[in-house]
């Protein structure tokens, strides 16, 4: 069928038409177009099959006409139609994105200037009729499905990808992995009430690996099944990440954020122009238990996300089983089927992690007062006792989750010794992590591989003289020598976070004393969280810095990581914000962790520092306690309204997420949303940089037997990590106009990591 013949095209008027015959005679300049100022050539649109799409895009169009060059761009209502694919100056394919319902206009532009038009020639509409009850599929996670989302029942085919087939689910995995895939449950018209989902276990040639339900007193005890299920719940966005991103370039906005934007990412519209505004996304991910059954809206969605563990005595081959949905009456049943490499993933990860927890913010939202000393005297000694063991299971998800904890030492009353807290020393040995403490997962007996002395600068010497430097550190590093002599964890003095100039003479004075130590106290590094190009300047005796990037000119951050390599300091990076890397926002893409991990492997990064994970109180913004499970907003002042970028703190950066990685198991602050959990809810973006982490194990091995192909590979995945990225301007090395350099399509990710296991199997 064709649509949008020439007749639907805005047509020249009069005089520019005689302009274009007079132009004509001249032969030579005949196809030059008279209203494109660069005197680039006419091109013109004829149809674009198919005409009807579903408004979640994802569509495969070809478009006709003349005149098409590499390069040109193609709208369809406004939404960026990519990639295009030039197959001939007559014909051209791209893929739509999200849009409302409704007819839009087809554009054609070429450096930024209209080609052409075809007027209401496309039209956005959901097609299937009326679904009579829940229709269900899967993705692995890396797109983030909002809650408001009909996709599969508007477009079916538009849900296929690597892990769902349209019948099931399909995924595979090393030993040592976890796996992981997220359920859509899509609700019927009317909605659904009543609702339950169970995966009881996936049988293979090694036996079963364990699902089903347990009681609350064996929600973390994870020595019980291999599979959790986990009840997803959402946050609606009310405006972006300002603290996240480069917001003026809308190529560096997360993609369903984004507004129509020019070539060089100059944005069009209005906060409702894109397409993902105030809509539900998903990040709570609380134990399936504590929701056994639930309901569905009207025209949204529920996911379910699955864990599943592979142990390392577990027998290569295929593990089947199959996920039951009922409502009511209905019962549907959706088969997983796994394969078990013979791949065996480290039982510590190659890619380092440093992710800051905070005792007293849990124990606020655990117990609702500040301090457990404000208890009657009589509940304190059981509070003391059940907090250690929920801060300890904050430890233990973080390790299942191959993330590596730090705090200030924190615990109940004074220390001043110069040592961890007793509670530290089951951390750091791994016997926290064993069977006998209800562990089983990654890391298996192995401790917490950093530990920070007096994080964020809070050591008791800072105020003192070099002779009290040299004792405390002497007495630290003779505490980590006698202990755990030849333990791999990492340990440093925190100098300071972030100083102003005026510090920095200090930090430099610090760092001087440590080195001059003649005593034990020598090999104690030292930590500042700076930017490298400042701590290269001002205070060069420091070990390790930790800085953030969101963009960086490589003709100064190159030989700067250069120099601080070569006299054996350490380059950590810290938080994370596009184009430079995926960032921690609730409204990134889901493979946006993901590629934060491999671009920090690619990029020869020590360790990725995240300032904290139990930001509940948002002090710096003044706001107080954050009411986690029903805000986004995390981070930033007293919100305003703004019309580009929706909900803002003007003066002050606004962050959905930041700072949050974990959620309260129980909350006596809000206490509306209380699970009565001794222990942290899991995040998804948390589920989605363990993703990343294992991928990297993958690498690792993978480049030890084929390393060629894994290099050209992670340059096909990240093509510009971190400051390769580059500035437009040297001399203001602070923007850049460029989109981000990896695919935002899950399938490329989970396509590498087939080939990466390949290589490591030989095939």
């Amino acid at each position: 069928m064709m649509f949008g013949s020439k007749s639907s095209r805005r047509l020249l008027d009069f005089a520019t038409l005689s302009m274009a015959l007079a132009i004509s005679a001249c032969g030579p300049t005949d196809n030059i177009d008279p209203n494109d100022p660069n005197g680039e050539p006419l091109a013109h649109l004829n149809t674009i099959v198919p005409a009807t799409g579903s408004p979640y895009g994802g569509l495969v169009v070809t478009i006709t006409g003349d005149g098409f060059k590499d390069g040109d761009r193609v709208s369809v209502g406004g939404v960026d139609c990519t990639p295009v694919v030039v197959k001939s100056s007559t014909e051209l394919t791209c893929t739509n994105g999200q849009h409302a319902a409704g007819k839009v206009d087809v554009v054609l532009t070429r450096k930024d200037i209209v080609k052409d038009t075809l007027e209401q020639s496309f039209t956005y509409a959901c097609n299937s009729t009326a679904n009579p009850g829940i229709t269900v599929w899967a993705n692995e996670g890396g797109e983030k499905i909002v809650r408001e989302s009909q996709k599969a029942v508007c477009s079916p085919q538009s849900v296929i990808n690597s892990v769902w087939d349209g019948t099931s689910i399909n995924l595979f995995g090393a030993r040592q992995e976890t796996v992981g895939f997220n359920l859509v449950l899509e609700a019927p018209t009317g909605g659904a009430t009543g609702v339950s989902v169970s995966l009881d276990g996936l049988t293979g040639p090694g036996g079963t690996l364990r699902g089903g339900t347990v009681s609350y007193s064996k929600m973390f005890d994870w020595t019980t099944r291999e599979i959790e299920l986990f009840y997803v719940q959402y946050l609606e966005i009310k405006g972006l990440s300002k603290i996240h991103y480069n917001y003026g370039d809308e190529r560096q906005v997360p993609r369903d954020l984004q507004r129509p934007w020019t070539q060089i990412g100059i944005g069009s519209g209005t906060w409702e122009d894109r397409p993902n505004h105030n809509k539900s996304y998903p990040d709570i991910l609380a134990p399936l238990d504590t929701h056994p059954t639930f309901n569905i809206a009207d025209k949204q969605n529920q996911s379910i996300w699955g864990d599943i563990f592979i142990p390392k005595d577990t027998a290569p081959g295929i593990y089947t089983g199959n996920i039951v949905v009922k409502q009511g009456s209905n019962t549907t049943q959706v088969p997983v089927r796994l394969t078990v490499r013979n791949i065996d993933l480290p039982p510590q990860p190659v890619a380092k992690t440093m992710v800051y927890t905070g005792y007293k913010d849990l124990v606020q939202r655990y117990f609702g007062v500040d301090d457990l000393g404000l208890l009657p005297s009589a509940d304190q000694a059981a509070a003391r006792e059940r907090m250690a063991l929920i801060y300890d299971r904050h430890f233990q998800m973080a390790h299942r989750h191959r993330l590596s904890l730090i705090d200030e030492n924190s615990g109940e009353g004074p220390w001043t010794n110069d040592q961890p807290r007793p509670e530290w020393e089951a951390r750091l040995s791994g016997s926290l992590f064993t069977a006998s403490h209800g562990y089983a997962g990654p890391g298996l007996n192995a401790g917490n591989n950093v530990y920070a002395i007096g994080a964020y600068g809070h050591w008791s010497w800072n105020n003192g003289t070099e002779a009290d430097m040299r004792t405390h550190t002497d007495a630290w590093e003779s505490w980590f020598q006698s202990h755990f002599p030849s333990s791999n964890t990492e340990h440093f003095l925190f100098l300071v976070d972030e100083p102003p100039a005026s510090v920095y003479p200090q930090v430099q004075q610090w760092a001087t004393w440590m080195k001059n130590n003649p005593g034990v106290g020598k090999a104690m590094k030292s930590f500042s969280v700076i930017p490298l190009l400042d701590a290269t300047v001002n205070f060069p005796g420091v070990d390790i810095v930790a800085s953030l990037m969101s963009v960086g000119d490589p003709n100064t951050w190159v030989p700067a990581v250069s120099q601080l390599r070569a006299r054996g300091g350490k380059q950590f990076m810290y938080n994370g914000k596009r184009p430079a890397s995926g960032s921690m926002a609730t409204e990134d893409d889901g493979v946006a962790m993901r590629e934060h991990a491999w671009g920090q492997y690619k990029m020869g990064i020590d360790r990725w520092f995240l300032w904290q994970s139990t930001y509940y109180n948002n002090y710096q913004g003044g706001l107080g306690q954050t009411d986690l499970f029903h805000e986004a907003q995390t981070f930033g002042g007293a919100s305003s309204s703004d019309t580009i970028t929706g909900r803002t703190a003007f003066g002050n950066p606004y962050g959905n997420g930041d700072g949050v990685l974990f959620y309260p198991g129980t909350d006596k602050i809000r206490t509306a949303d209380n699970l009565a959990l001794d222990g942290p809810v899991a995040s998804l973006r948390m589920k989605l940089w363990r993703r990343g982490l294992q991928d990297v194990d993958y690498l690792a091995q993978a480049k030890a037997i084929n390393p060629g192909k894994v290099d050209a590979l992670i340059k096909k995945m990240v093509p510009k990590a971190l400051w390769e990225v580059g500035v437009d301007n040297p001399a203001d090395p602070t923007y850049v106009h460029a989109d981000i350099s990896w695919s935002i399509k899950p399938d490329d990710w989970e396509s590498a990591r087939a080939q990466l296991a390949d290589i490591i199997e030989g095939k």
